[in-house]
């Protein structure tokens, strides 16, 4: 329960002059430091005792406004009569937190002269002594007007002025000043300030929906509820959001809605300002948990606390940033366009005016609730109307409870959904309008049940409803030709399918259960069926789509943790797959699914990887599943195909022989024909190469990566030092392959990206690439380089359980390891020493990282080139928990270090 209390007479505002009463008329910077800091302190406590941020805001303003008085009496009593002490911006409305910057202007009737420029000096310079966080301006009226004319934030900034103390009279003669005809008048206000928040939603890259919020500047923040304010204000004269309810802008319902969602948001900024001890807008992953824990949410069976603390900042922003849009919207209406403009009608229940559609009178949706979603159909139809009016969104909403049970099983109503999802144009920017107006989570609700999830982790950048639209927007990408260059595999399969709408369907309900516990693909997979059978979809259609659900990560997991140059790898697949058309539904869901995942997640390594199991896959397909690939076969093929790469180069077939000579039949198992001609024309070197052995560094020829070669002597282990030096280089590893030659080498191959993908990849950085491997083949192998950078602030936010796994490799004779724990620096090279001590050969690692977790595959084998035994496992599992142990206590204790020094 929150408690109201009068700000003329609260607690802090008593305290704080009872402290400054109790002192000498002159009092120095210290007493009011002091006086401040015990009426913050007060405040903090109140708030965690639950009073409403409301009252703690103004409470907060008007502490401050007792001090600027009393320093400006003390300061500026030779210039009270012709100076005036204004208040603007946020602490202008007289809204202020704990740690709010307070903005001030100095207004004066003229020039200063020197002695008086002196005087605000010292003024100001007092503020910033006892602890105020100041913005400060000395302008003369004239000078508030140029300024106000030229910048709109000035002129802004001054819609919100407020006396403090001094000259009421000059303050009097500032507002009839601004508000001259020829100082941003409303329409020009309006269009200005709706760019600005363009702009500003831009810098958030225009969604409300990103892991690491800013309550007050992104969409859907605190700002955009300031916007209404500033736009209403200026075009009616407004002092307040309540008296739009009188101008008919907004109704009760939807003014209890702003307050709400703005009283939740000062409480979560109020929450950062306590928590930080500063002024403080991002809703960071440091400060998510213990917000949450402030704010009283605790786990539940299946849903942790921050996650619900953040599904409810995302639903608040999100019915926010609907009535921003609504709201500027009849602004817009009102201030530029023409109110007497004819409607022209569309049929009986909709018409467009002034390019928005709108229903023909406010009884449509009560009488035809269909036209709830007749009206997304519209909008695809008729491109060229922008949107939906204010007037129609609002009725939406009063009429969202008819999409009920009996609507959901309305024929009528499916084949307008179908429509939706098979319309020519429009089909993502119809789902994310029936997203925001609330139509589509009332129509699947299962869906609106995942409307503002979010997971807690570094993989997943958005909620889960966002995902799923971003997944469907990439799926109708890849089905529009002026995108084929983006993805040219993926573009032709989507546009050759008959129905797309199996996919897109697919790509609605993947991860429609997440939350609920179990499994979700298995979950979504039975929602999926019975929505597609009830949809009138076939059968077999209605099944494909279930499948596609509950098979949606099985391609990215085999393409990215089992050895796909495996020919059983490859058999397994396809028999998983069962025919092609399977197959290329789940490749586009797959590709779309992880590049709607988060923008940094997406590469041309698992561009190369899908592609490849694809292609594999297609063409066991082709075999028939009761001729699986043959060994003998593949390995025939890819030295055909290697040998026509050759003929490219500048090197002779005996020294292809010699060099062929020592691979083994798994070797080329492993690479790629491109992969084994680079190999094939480098090691056609490697006579001058000696006994450290050689070394060759390339940019990857069909994507972002760097690809590394060392031909060493088999006693070198590698491995932990190679990947020590590409840790400290800030490299991410994708994938290792380790293949012993019949010369007593191995050829050890490496992919890599960086690991910040703003670092341009130029001949100087590969140069010191260089550099580093080849101090791993001059190197004391006994001696591992040091891996010294600390891990990311995000990924230090997390705890991940470790867990290690085994299981055997018979057909190829060896074991593999799983390792899933917290990603860190230096954990291949901790690993490598594991196994150099444990004398443990790696033959392939395939290196995953998911966000802030390692989810990492070895492919091991003893001395002998077989299996380990239990002993072995046990041994090197014990070993890895310990070392893992050590290097997170370290980290913690270095965090620890950190904080201490902040």
């Amino acid at each position: 329960m929150t408690v109201e209390n009068n700000p003329e007479s609260d607690e802090s505002l008593l305290k704080l002059l009872a402290l400054l009463n109790d002192k000498a008329a002159a009092k120095p910077a210290a007493t009011y430091r002091e006086a401040l800091d015990s009426a913050n302190a007060n405040l903090l406590e109140r708030f965690s005792n639950g009073e409403s941020v409301s009252t703690l805001v103004r409470v907060r303003s008007r502490c401050v406004d007792l001090v600027l008085r009393q320093l400006w009496a003390q300061h500026a009593s030779s210039i009270a009569a012709s100076a005036t002490l204004v208040a603007v911006g946020g602490y202008g409305r007289g809204e202020l937190h704990p740690y709010s910057d307070v903005d001030v202007m100095i207004l004066v009737d003229g020039d200063l002269p020197s002695d008086v420029t002196a005087v605000v000096a010292a003024f100001f310079t007092t503020l910033w002594d006892v602890g105020l966080d100041i913005g400060h301006s000395v302008r003369t009226i004239s000078d508030c007007c140029e300024q106000a004319k030229a910048d709109i934030t000035v002129a802004t900034t001054l819609l919100e002025a407020r006396l403090v103390d001094g000259s009421a009279a000059l303050f009097k003669e500032l507002e009839p000043a601004l508000d001259a005809g020829e100082i941003w008048p409303s329409d020009r206000f309006f269009s200005a300030k709706r760019k600005e928040q363009a702009r500003r939603h831009h810098r958030y890259e225009d969604t409300a929906y990103q892991l690491e919020p800013n309550v007050k500047g992104s969409p859907g923040g605190l700002r955009d509820i300031q916007m209404i304010g500033w736009v209403a204000q200026r075009h009616f004269g407004a002092k307040s959001l309540e008296e739009l309810v009188s101008h008919q802008f907004l109704t009760e319902g939807q003014l209890r809605m702003l307050k709400d969602g703005q009283a939740f948001l000062w409480r979560v900024r109020f929450a950062l300002h306590a928590l930080t001890g500063r002024r403080e807008d991002r809703l960071l992953f440091d400060h998510q948990t213990r917000i949450a824990a402030m704010l009283g949410y605790e786990d539940a069976t299946n849903t942790l606390a921050v996650e619900q603390l953040m599904q409810r900042y995302y639903r608040t922003v999100m019915d926010l940033s609907r009535l921003n849009e609504m709201l500027l919207q009849l602004f817009e209406e009102a201030i530029l366009l023409d109110p007497l403009a004819a409607p022209v009608r569309i049929n009986t229940r909709f018409q467009v005016k002034n390019g928005f559609l709108q229903t023909t009178d406010e009884a449509v949706f009560a009488t035809t609730p269909s036209a709830m979603l007749e009206m997304f159909v519209l909008l695809q139809r008729h491109q060229e109307i922008r949107g939906v009016s204010a007037y129609t969104i609002a009725l939406i909403r009063q009429n969202l409870h008819l999409i009920d049970d009996g609507f959901r099983r309305n024929p009528r109503n499916h084949a307008l959904f179908l429509a939706i999802l098979r319309a020519p144009a429009g089909v993502t920017h119809g789902l994310r309008r029936m997203n925001l107006y609330g139509v589509l989570g009332q129509y699947v609700p299962s869906f609106g049940r995942i409307v503002g999830r979010m997971q807690y982790d570094l993989f997943h950048a958005y909620t889960v409803d966002q995902h799923t639209l971003f997944v469907v927007s990439n799926l109708r990408r890849f089905a529009l030709s002026r995108f084929d260059h983006e993805h040219p595999h993926c573009s032709p399969l989507m546009q050759s399918f008959e129905k797309p709408e199996i996919v897109y369907l697919a790509g609605l309900f993947h991860d429609i259960a997440k939350g609920r516990g179990g499994d979700h693909s298995e979950l979504g997979a039975v929602d999926a069926e019975a929505f597609c059978l009830q949809h009138g979809l076939s059968q077999y259609e209605a099944r494909t789509v279930a499948w596609l659900v509950r098979q949606h990560l099985v391609l990215s997991m085999t393409a990215q943790k089992k050895d796909i140059g495996d020919p059983d790898v490859i058999n397994e697949f396809a028999a998983l797959v069962r025919d092609q058309t399977h197959l290329d539904y789940l490749y586009v869901l797959t590709v779309a699914d992880v590049k709607g995942t988060n923008p940094n997640l997406w590469n041309s390594w698992k561009a190369s990887l899908f592609r490849d199991l694809y292609e594999q896959t297609a063409r066991a397909l082709r075999r028939g599943l009761e001729n699986p690939i043959d060994r003998e076969l593949l390995i025939s093929e890819t030295k055909d195909q290697a040998r026509t790469v050759l003929q490219t180069l500048p090197i002779k077939q005996p020294a292809v022989n010699r060099v062929w000579g020592l691979f083994t039949e798994d070797y080329f198992l492993r690479y790629r024909s491109d992969e084994i001609a680079w190999h094939t024309e480098a090691l056609s070197r490697s006579k001058k190469a000696g006994k450290t052995g050689l070394l060759d560094v390339r940019l990857q020829t069909d994507g972002d990566g760097i690809e590394a070669m060392l031909y060493t002597p088999r006693s070198n282990q590698t491995f932990a030092h190679t990947t020590a030096q590409l840790d400290e280089l800030r490299m991410t590893i994708v994938d290792v392959r380790i293949v012993p030659l019949a010369n007593d080498f191995s050829l050890d191959t490496y992919v890599f990206m960086e690991l910040d993908q703003r670092t341009e990849v130029d001949t100087a950085r590969l140069a010191r690439i260089r550099r580093a491997l080849l101090r791993v083949l001059a190197g004391d192998e006994h001696k591992v380089a040091t891996v010294a950078h600390p891990a990311p602030r995000l990924v230090r936010m997390f705890t991940t359980k470790t867990a290690i796994s085994f299981s055997e490799d018979t057909a190829n004779k060896r074991t593999v390891m799983e390792l899933v724990t917290g990603d860190r620096p230096g954990l291949l090279s901790l690993v490598g020493r594991l196994f150099v001590e444990l004398e443990i050969d790696i033959e392939a690692a395939k290196i995953l990282t998911i966000g802030e977790r390692a989810e990492d595959v070895f492919y091991i084998s003893d001395v002998n080139s077989s299996p380990l035994g239990i002993t072995a496992c046990e041994e090197l599992r014990g070993r890895l928990m310990q070392g893992i142990n050590a290097k997170t206590e370290d980290e913690d204790n270095a965090d620890t270090i950190r904080h201490s020094k902040l």
